[in-house]
């Protein structure tokens, strides 16, 4: 079983909000995931990044590969 951290789209429609989340790389979208590592609101300015970095260093450890968008949003993070 591959794994994935990547986001899954929550919130109504025209205002998303997304959850980072370690996933099977075969489940949909929104569909099932394993742990929920952080969260993203585009909508608020400037966006409002949250990673958990104990449970995201977790899954990293053990072979999960980020998306890109969600390494971009590593890169923020850690830039702050």
């Amino acid at each position: 079983m591959a794994v994935k951290i990547r986001l899954t789209r929550m919130g109504r429609k025209k205002k998303p909000f997304y959850r980072i989340v370690a996933a099977n790389t075969e489940a949909p979208r929104d569909g099932k995931f394993l742990d929920v590592v952080g969260t993203y609101d585009p909508m608020q300015e400037p966006a409002l990044i949250n990673l958990h970095q104990d449970k995201l260093q977790h899954w990293l450890d053990k072979g999960a590969v980020p998306s890109t968008t969600v390494k971009s949003l590593m890169a923020k993070v850690t830039a702050e």
